[in-house]
Parts: structure tokens; sequence; C-alpha cells
């Protein structure tokens, strides 16, 4: 059985200077059974109510401005799966939580990039799910129960994030080596948590974590892994890092 992961996928430059984080999302994927298919939840897809992306050939959405142009050159013509996408809103419905499908919904660079570094090949059906952020950890937990039963039919489930996220605090000229103790901090008590299979202090990060609201300002980013997390079995981490200061690429693996 597959697991289900977080991935911090980071700065959208990781496509072009994947750093640390490019070699270890390639181990990951070289470790794992090639998926059937990759059912994705990315921090660049709110939605008030939950939608399956159900296009057959989504396009690649570069939704970011002031980047190099390379980067707008980059295509992950990976295809869609409709029939998945069905399945999905069916099962998510059967779970009390009603989805509506959504033709048109492109990849996002939370759902691109890290697969260009996994499965450059573009050659896996991929599936995105929003992120209704309005549920918080204990809702997004749910969501990604309901649609743990895939990773036995060999689909790969990811929440796509960052473990730290506050843009206003990035050090552009910072070493892999630098980072800021508020940021270790709560990295540090988010896995502590993790391990414990402490879900009642995960759900409750905001008002338990040190430096909760500096490191995430909003939700969005987190949130992908308490969807990874009900998702996936037991807590271990796949890779451990930071760039830029502050923004943690940790990825973790559930299952």
């Amino acid at each position: 059985m597959l697991p289900s992961l977080y991935i911090s996928h980071g700065s959208p430059m990781l496509a072009l200077e994947p750093g640390e984080s490019g070699p270890a999302l390639k181990r990951l994927a070289a470790e794992l059974p090639k998926p059937k298919a990759i059912v994705l939840v990315s921090a660049h897809w709110e939605s008030a109510d939950l939608q399956v992306a159900s296009h057959s050939a989504p396009p690649t959405w570069h939704d970011f401005g002031g980047f190099p142009r390379a980067l707008y050159n980059v295509q992950y013509p990976a295809p869609g799966d409709p029939a998945l996408a069905a399945r999905i809103v069916k099962r998510l419905g059967e779970h009390g939580l009603p989805a509506q499908l959504d033709d048109q919904r492109p990849f996002d660079h939370g759902a691109w990039v890290p697969l260009s570094l996994m499965y450059p090949a573009a050659d896996i059906p991929v599936v995105q799910v929003s992120l209704p952020s309005r549920l918080g950890p204990a809702g997004l937990n749910k969501v990604g129960q309901a649609l743990a039963g895939l990773r036995s039919e060999g689909i790969l489930i990811i929440g796509s994030g960052s473990i730290t996220h506050n843009l206003r605090e990035l050090d552009w000229h910072a070493g892999p080596e630098s980072v800021e103790p508020w940021a270790r901090a709560f990295r540090d008590w988010m896995i502590e948590k993790l391990v414990a299979e402490d879900e009642s202090a995960l759900h409750q990060y905001r008002q338990q974590a040190p430096f909760a609201a500096k490191n995430h300002p909003s939700d969005e980013h987190l949130l992908p892994l308490y969807f990874a997390r009900g998702a996936g079995g037991p807590f271990s981490i796949a890779h451990q890092g930071w760039t830029l200061g502050a923004l943690g690429m940790d990825i973790y693996r559930f299952g």
C-alpha cells in the first residue's frame, strides 16, 4: 500500500533550483511503487466548498508573478482522470462531505512544481482536490480519512503546502544553514506532536504551538498536512530542510 505524503513545496523556483529538496523528492519517488494515479490537495486551491478537478488534460498554470521567464516555460502535461474524480466526489459524499466536479481547473504550482521533480515524465494521472480552508485542521483530516482507501488501489495521496510559511519574514539571501529560531521552534513542535499522535494539540496548533501565527499568518499552507495525515498511517520524516531563513522544506510520510 502506498503512503500519503505531505510535501513542503517552497518557492515556485524549486522547479528550476531544486536544492536539497529535489534529490529528496526524486529518491522518495524511486522508493515507492509507481502510482496508478495521484490525488493531491494544494495550498493554492482554496475554495468555499469541496471541489474535485475533472479536466482530462489540465493545463499548467503559472499562478505567480515576478519570476524568471524560464519558469513560465515549464510545462507539466500529466493527464487528469475524470473517472477517478467522479469516484472521489462519490466517496466524499458517502462520508458526509459533499463535493462538486470542476472540469476547468488547471494544475497550480503547488501541484506541478513538486510533481515535476518526483515524476518528470508526467505520465501519471493527477486529480486535484480543493482546500476548503474553512473546515480547519479537523475537517481536512476528515477529507483525508474519506480518501484513505485509495492508497490500497495504488493511488498516491499528497498534501502540498509548507511546514512554515510567512513570506514577509523571508531572507532572500540566507543560506540553508541559516534558520530563524521561531521557525525552528514551530517546526520542532509540530514534529513532536506528530510523533506522539497528539491529535488534540495538532488540531489546536494555533492556540498551542510556539509562534503559530508568525509561522502561518493564514492556514492554507499547513492544512494539507492534516489531509495527508488523515489519509495515511504512521508518521515518519522523509526529508528536513530550510530555505530563505524561515521557509521549512520538510517532507513527511504517513504509512
